[in-house]
Order: C-alpha cells, then structure tokens, then sequence
C-alpha cells in the first residue's frame, strides 16, 4: 500500500505532520531533480573535451591570435596585437581569457598558451551542455534534456569547435543563457519580478553580442521578430530585452570613441561586414581556388554521419515549432529560423566558415529535442526504431571520439619544441601559408623567430633565412600564400630535416634550403660546354620523422 505524504484531516484536530517517505531499498523515489541531469551532462562535456586535449587537434589558425589578444587583455586596455589595436570583433571572450589567465597563470610561449584557452573552451562547452538540459526540460521534460545534453556531449563536430579557442562556444554560453530567461517570461504563470527578469536576459544577450557581434541575427533580429509579430513574452518584456541588448553594444562603442579609436573600429567593422555579406572572400568554402563545401561534407561523412543527421533534421524541426501555437515555441522557433536564414546565407554568397555551424547546430538540437513526437507505447515497432536511432546517434561519435583522440594531431607543438632545440632565437625562416594575413606558421612561431614569405633566393639571403616551413594540407587546398607550383619549385630536390604526418595540415615539414653562394653565379663562369662537377652544397642530413608515412 502506498503511504499518502499527507494524513487525510481530521475534524476538529487540525492537519496532522506530514509523513516522511519511507526510507530503505523498497521506497518509492521522486523524480531525478532536473539538476542532476545537467549537472552530469556538463561533467561528461568537460570529460571528454579534455581528454588529450593538447594533441587531438593541431593548431588552428586564430587560436594563436585569439590567445595574444587575451593576453593583451590581462594587461588591460583594448586587446591588441603586435599588428595594433582589434576591434573586427568585440572583446567579451578575450577578457574571458584575461580572467582565465589570472587565475591559472602565465604560460611560457603561444602553444601552450592556446592550450590553456582550449581549457577554458571545455569548461564552456560543459555550461552549455547543462543550459541545453535546464532549457528541454524547462520547455519539455527532463527527460528530453538528459538527452539532449547527452547528444551534445558526444557530438563529434561539438567536441572539435569547443576543443578550439574559437568565440563561438562562448557565444553560444551567453545565447542558450538569454533563452533560458526568455522562455520562463513566456509561460502562462509569469514569475516573479518579469522587468528585472527581461534586463537580464537583454544582458546575456548582449553578452553574446560582445563576443561576436555575428550573433546580432540570432538574438537582436528574433527579438525584432517577436515584436512585430507579438510572439514569445509580452511585447513589453521582449521590448526591454530588445534595447538592454542593443545598449550593451552601444556602452561598448561609446566607451572605444571616448578613447579616440572610432575610425579603427569603424574600419574593422566594414571589413567585417564586407565579408559578411561575401563582398569580400578572403576565407571559407566561397573563396576562390578553395575546396567546395560538398566535398568537404563528403570528406568527413564517415566521421560526422551523426552530426549530418541531426542537421538534415533542421526543417522537420522548424515545422514542428511553428505547429505549436504556444509563446514558448513560437520564440524558440524564431531562434531557430534566424538560423537557418544566416546560416542559409552564408552558405549561398557569403563567408562560409566551418564554425558558423556550430550556431545552427545547438538551436536545432534545442528544436528537435522539444518537438520531436515519441512513438507510443501502442506502437512497438516504431519505439523499437526511434532507440535504434537514438543509439546510433549517441553510438556512432562515441566511436569516432575513440579514434581520433588517439590519433596524435600536434604537429605545430612537435614543431616548435624541435626548432627550439636545433634552431637559435631569432633565425630566419621562410613561410608559405596565409593569404593576404599571416598564416598558422608566423602565428605560432613570430615570438622566437623572424619569419617572413621570402620565396626568392636574394630575399631569403638578405634575410639570412635558411629554412622553410610548409603544411602541405594548406598549399594544396588553395590557402597558401604562395601557390602550390612555387612551393613544390622551392622544395624540389630537398629532403625534410622535420616531418610530421597528421590529420589536419598533412604533412607539416621543416626544409633547409640551400646556402646561397658568395658572389657571382659559377655556371656563368663555367667554360661553355663544361659540366660543373662535385656537390657546391652540402647535403642535408636525414629528417626527422615524427609520425605517419614517409615524408613528402
């Protein structure tokens, strides 16, 4: 028999104690406190990020930036580098890193300070894991947000962006954050001081918009939405979301033109909006001479098969939402289609980056993990499939995870430490990567040694430059300074003194060049129809092989 956890009333006693619930193996529980579910979905996210987080990735390419503008930030002002003040994007998360700095520490050179910023990411990526489970569960059940959160954590694509000192997963933090408030302002009981509630979801808002002001077609352009179409909260709750928001960026560019620096964020900002709207394709899968997006989503559907599902998914999603007639899903559903629109965009004319995905795929895992139907019980054979699914989902990056984890892909930190033991502070080195910026190579390396793109013998001997670095992956693909033809003329005949083969710059190779020769060119000298006989230069030792297949 099942004890009530309140006595009946008696007449003329008065109610009696409440009951406890008996104790023991055989009592009866309450439900999982929704809690516990993000609690576990956030340490599981954190789990896994770090796990050989040093070495499942090679240096990205505004890791290393990214980094030297955080430090800059600890040292206070703007964040700078040695090329001047940044303001293409806003500085929320490189303060983010200065905190993070003062409270680990300094690191010795870039790498390692990237490796601690990727740290920070983990911790990042884990909030958002728990805000996905306190969202579903707000909005569904807690039950679809231990899923979600699960989803989320093991998700291969997630695991790659959040393992990369990229502004997205703080971006997405301050979002999922914003949202979170929003939709408890949207429920049919409105809580407790609504005002103060809607400030502070404009805040987290604003938060984001601080961190990549890309974010405005995700949080500022719904909100937009939701007032003119009267979806979501009261219109004059969304209305103050809406200008603390817009007031957060407005503080920040107030207080950069009372320092005298308006003309160089004004110049960041149409350069960034230039590449927003694909005026200008300096990166992505839209520039020229690059490899196309479906090979590349070819290239990788072995490994991201799970993450494509969910995405394909995306209209289902949408549709789903907009059946729904209730506030809380139609402003979710205007998150999800601005999504889809800037995502859209991007896609057809302008800078399509692989990060930009990452700000669709939450939303959707978000839309799906509230709308999608479970078959009912009635239905066996359709609850058979929707677990089968479900496992696949969870299954299938659990086993790319295990592979690529174990697959060493630090080729730039093996690098490093290899120039750091043969080569003296200040060398010169020749570098072929970047386009018209400085590639990953003068990122990660211009701290120690002098670098520059000297590709011809008199600039490499005025430079004293006697060593070239080139990541293969990056000239073949088009993302080279120098072309793939002058890379292959430069090297041709030279054996690398370093190699390293990974996953994501193919081979990474150090080559020694040629000692130029003191004064004038012997072969004019050479008595017509002679031969010059002998080596004129010493020959390279044999390189040193770090992993992978034999050294191109």
């Amino acid at each position: 028999m099942t004890v009530p956890r309140t006595a009946p009333v008696s007449a003329g006693t008065g109610p009696a104690p409440p009951v406890a619930s008996p104790a023991g193996p055989h009592g009866r529980r309450g439900p999982v406190p929704t809690v516990v579910y993000a609690a576990g979905a956030a340490l599981l996210t954190v789990v896994l990020r770090l796990i050989q987080i040093s070495r499942a990735g090679d240096l990205f390419v505004d890791e290393p930036i990214y980094r030297r503008l955080g430090d800059s930030a600890a040292a206070g002002g703007f964040p700078r580098t040695d090329e001047g003040l940044f303001f293409l994007h806003p500085p929320g998360y490189f303060y983010l890193e200065a905190g993070w700095t003062k409270v680990v520490g300094e690191h010795s050179d870039i790498i390692a300070g990237v490796h601690s910023s990727r740290v920070l990411n983990a911790l990042l990526a884990g909030v958002t894991a728990a805000l996905i489970v306190f969202l579903v569960a707000r909005v569904r059940s807690r039950g679809a947000g231990a899923v979600a959160g699960l989803v989320f954590a093991l998700d291969q694509f997630c695991v790659r962006q959040n393992d990369r000192v990229l502004l997205e997963t703080a971006t997405m933090v301050w979002i999922l954050a914003g949202y979170l408030v929003l939709v408890g302002l949207a429920g049919a009981d409105p809580p407790a001081r609504p005002r103060a509630r809607a400030a502070l979801a404009g805040l987290f808002l604003g938060l984001a918009v601080l961190t990549k002001d890309h974010a405005v077609l995700i949080t500022v352009l719904p909100l937009l939405a939701a007032l003119a179409l009267g979806w979501g909260p009261p219109r004059r709750l969304v209305a103050l979301t809406t200008a603390v928001t817009v007031a957060s960026y407005a503080v920040y560019v107030a207080l950069l033109s009372g320092f005298g620096h308006f003309d160089e964020f004004w110049a960041a900002k149409t350069s960034g909006v230039r590449r927003l709207l694909g005026i200008v394709q300096e990166t992505g899968f839209n520039a020229a001479g690059t490899p196309s997006l479906a090979g590349r989503l070819l290239d990788e559907l072995p490994g991201y098969a799970a993450t494509y599902l969910l995405l394909a998914l995306t209209p289902v999603a949408l549709f789903l939402l907009l059946r729904r007639k209730e506030p809380v899903y139609r402003l979710l559903a205007l998150l999800h289609a601005s999504a889809i629109v800037t995502l859209a965009y991007a896609v057809a004319v302008g800078t399509l980056e692989e990060q930009a995905l990452y700000l669709l795929f939450v939303p959707n895992l978000v839309a799906l993990a509230v709308t999608l139907p479970v078959p009912s019980r009635r239905r066996p054979r359709l609850r058979v499939l929707a677990c089968g699914v479900l496992v696949a989902v969870l299954a299938t990056p659990a086993v790319v995870y295990a592979r690529d984890r174990w697959t060493p892909d630090d080729g730039f930190d093996r690098l490093r430490a290899y120039l750091l033991t043969h080569l003296p502070a200040g060398s010169g080195i020749v570098t072929v990567d970047g386009q018209r910026t400085r590639g990953v190579t003068n990122w990660a390396l211009n701290d120690t040694y002098r670098l520059g793109h000297w590709v011809t013998p008199a600039e490499q001997a005025a430079n004293d430059a006697r060593y070239v670095i080139v990541p293969w992956r990056v000239i073949e693909q088009g993302y080279g300074r120098s072309p793939l033809t002058e890379v292959e003329r430069m090297t041709d005949g030279l054996r690398p003194v370093f190699a390293f083969d990974g996953p994501t710059y193919g081979t990474l190779a150090l080559y020694r060049l040629p000692s130029p020769l003191p004064g004038p060119d012997l072969t004019e000298l050479a008595v017509p129809g002679s031969a010059v006989t002998g080596p004129l230069l010493p020959a390279p030792g044999p390189p040193v092989t770090e992993a992978g297949d034999a050294p191109r």
